[in-house]
């Protein structure tokens, strides 16, 4: 039953503003939605820029066409151009522009020190907003465009991007040295305008709405709800919120019963959110949403043509379970889990699960997350023997502040030690910070079991490419490293004390996004222990025609995942309880070996 009022996607696309940023929970549609948006906006004569400003971006698969930092037209949709924004070509570009000018006039000993205070992750994303500010803040940028559609990364990074224009218009308005931990401030100052600029249109509803994006499902929405809050207190109160993949069944199959008193009873906790926002709610579908004609597909609202019976049953190479892999980590004995892949695909319900298992058989357990937007301890419940914990960035910098005030700054007169506080007022402070606390975190595998819930794909690797880094920018302001961040890279790259387990969801896009996950990964010379394909339908007894089609369109990427990309692999059923908290977590812990699945093979 509907709690809520519910406008169409059409709706939506009438009473589109210039700017349209589209924000959620990783995995839960912004790519899609965007895309549908776009192209419905195109078809009726508009001329659209779409954007991604996501590290993990996945706008290539969705729409069909190979992508650049460039507007690259998309053919079958007439008017509308697509871009991504690649932090790492932007950095690059950064420097260039802030290095560039110094070539043959500084000595090189001088260019190569600027350069390495320009290598470092926050770099690279300070270097990305360059370009989305550019988009936002500069008007002759998009002129040629009717509407900018931003298909933002999940939610945690989405809000630093956000909110970094006010922190640098701060940063630059303090700062009078000349110099912080991204190098000369003049390629900074001259941008000052353009954030200053990118900051009103955020704020200006007339300009630009924000499309919060969620499932029924309580972690999404309690994502939603916050970023709704927290953007609304940056000025961005133009907003709308999309339920997307909402189902209801078809009959009184008991697994699809299941499914629909799942997103039900989701929705019934936040009726005062819902209730104060325009929704917009979108069936889920029976296919994955690839291609123009699937798009043009979900905005029309009409159903796939995909709900016919499943294809014949066929049984696939050895799946092991998810209890088959816990039984080697634990004989393994201590040291780091590490679950990473794409946002949505149920990295922290499988780190939970692993850890409250292990918690159960009796071993000492650490769980904590790298993730922005934590929700580990909620997963996880209570188990005996298990300390669970976060990395907070506010905590974590203020006491890397306090040590570095304390040893760097131990001795300094007035006007160093206000120099050293001004260039710790950076945003790039922060980053360092949380590096520091996720290497102390790992060092603790030496005597127990740490399992560690990474942040979505994109996020995680800036964290580990940091490594280098952030040993340069760390022993620039303090006396000496810490053994465990000397330690981190050949702890991670020790088969015998981290394991990584990469997860991912049987579809198209979460599979080959991990498959990219992997071989930066074995670039790093990490090697994942095993991959967990989660929340499967291909293996469950369900006759509803909808979640049928749905189980049988796995079939192809369950194959490729063990045929041609996991050296081992696991697969974990789609539950009928909301698997949160220790008891619901035993769900996942089947031992049925080889299942036999439903699909179109």
């Amino acid at each position: 039953m509907t709690t809520h009022r519910s406008d169409s996607l059409a709706t939506l696309c009438a009473a589109a503003t210039r700017f349209l940023f589209f924000t959620g929970k990783g995995g839960v549609g912004k790519t899609s939605l965007a895309c549908a948006t776009a192209i419905a906006l195109a078809d009726a004569g508009k001329r659209v820029l779409l954007v991604s400003t996501d590290p993990a971006s996945n706008l290539d698969e969705v729409l069909g066409v190979r992508l650049s930092n460039l507007p690259t037209p998309v053919p079958g949709a007439a008017g509308l151009l697509a871009l991504n924004i690649d932090p790492a070509a932007a950095a690059q570009a950064y420097r260039d522009r802030i290095v560039g000018p110094y070539r043959g006039k500084l000595p090189d000993a001088i260019l190569r020190g600027m350069e390495e205070q320009l290598s470092g992750a926050c770099t690279m994303e300070i270097a990305a907003f360059d370009e989305f500010a550019r988009l936002l803040g500069e008007p002759a940028a998009t002129a040629d465009f009717d509407h900018v559609i931003f298909d933002t990364a999940p939610t945690g990074h989405t809000l630093r991007l956000m909110t970094l224009p006010t922190a640098w218009s701060g940063y630059l308005a303090e700062n009078t040295s000349g110099a912080s931990c991204l190098g000369p401030l003049a390629g900074l100052q001259k941008q000052r305008a353009i954030y200053s600029a990118s900051v009103s249109a955020l704020a200006d509803g007339l300009r630009t709405t924000l499309v919060l994006v969620s499932r029924p499902q309580p972690a999404a929405l309690a994502e939603a709800e916050r970023t709704s809050g927290e953007l609304a207190a940056l000025g961005v109160s133009n907003q709308r919120l999309i339920l997307n993949g909402v189902f209801r069944a078809a009959g009184a199959d008991p697994l699809a019963l299941a499914l629909e008193r799942r997103g039900a009873s989701a929705l019934a906790t936040k009726l005062d959110f819902l209730q104060r926002l325009a929704v917009v709610e979108v069936p889920l579908r029976a296919h994955n949403l690839l291609g123009l004609a699937a798009l043009r597909g979900l905005l029309g609202g009409g159903e796939q043509a995909g709900c016919a019976a499943a294809g014949a049953s066929a049984e696939l190479p050895p799946l092991e379970t998810l209890s088959a892999l816990v039984d080697d980590l634990e004989r393994a004995g201590p040291g780091v889990i590490m679950t990473m892949g794409k946002g949505g695909v149920g990295k922290t319900t499988v780190a939970a699960a692993i850890a409250t298992e292990l918690a159960r058989r009796g071993r000492p357990v650490h769980l904590s997350t790298t993730d922005p937007a934590a929700h580990v301890a909620a997963a996880a419940g209570a188990a005996a023997g298990m300390q669970v914990s976060r990395i907070d960035p506010q905590a974590e910098t203020r006491a890397y502040v306090d040590q570095v005030l304390a040893t760097a700054g131990q001795g300094l007169d007035a006007s160093g030690r206000a120099l050293l506080e001004e260039d710790l007022r950076s945003p790039c402070t922060e980053e360092i910070a949380v590096f520091r606390a996720f290497a102390r975190i790992v060092a603790q595998g030496r005597d127990r079991f740490v399992v560690l819930d990474t942040a979505p794909t994109g996020h995680t690797l800036l964290l580990l490419d940091a490594t280098e880094a952030y040993h340069r920018e760390i022993a620039r302001k303090a006396s000496s490293l810490p053994e465990e961040v000397l330690q981190l890279l050949s702890r991670l790259r020790d088969p015998r004390f981290t394991h990584v387990l990469i997860v991912a969801l049987p579809e198209a896009t979460p599979v080959h996004e991990a498959a990219a996950l992997q071989a930066d990964l074995r670039r790093a010379q990490i090697e994942p222990f095993a991959w967990v394909i989660n929340q499967s339908l291909a293996r469950s007894e369900t006759s509803d025609p909808l979640l049928l089609a749905r189980g049988a369109s796995e079939g192809p990427y369950i194959q490729e995942v063990v045929r041609e990309l996991a050296g081992r692999a696991a697969i974990v059923p789609w539950v009928p309880v909301e698997p949160v908290g220790s008891v619901a977590l035993q769900q996942l812990f089947r031992r049925e070996p080889n299942p036999t699945l439903n699909s179109s093979l």
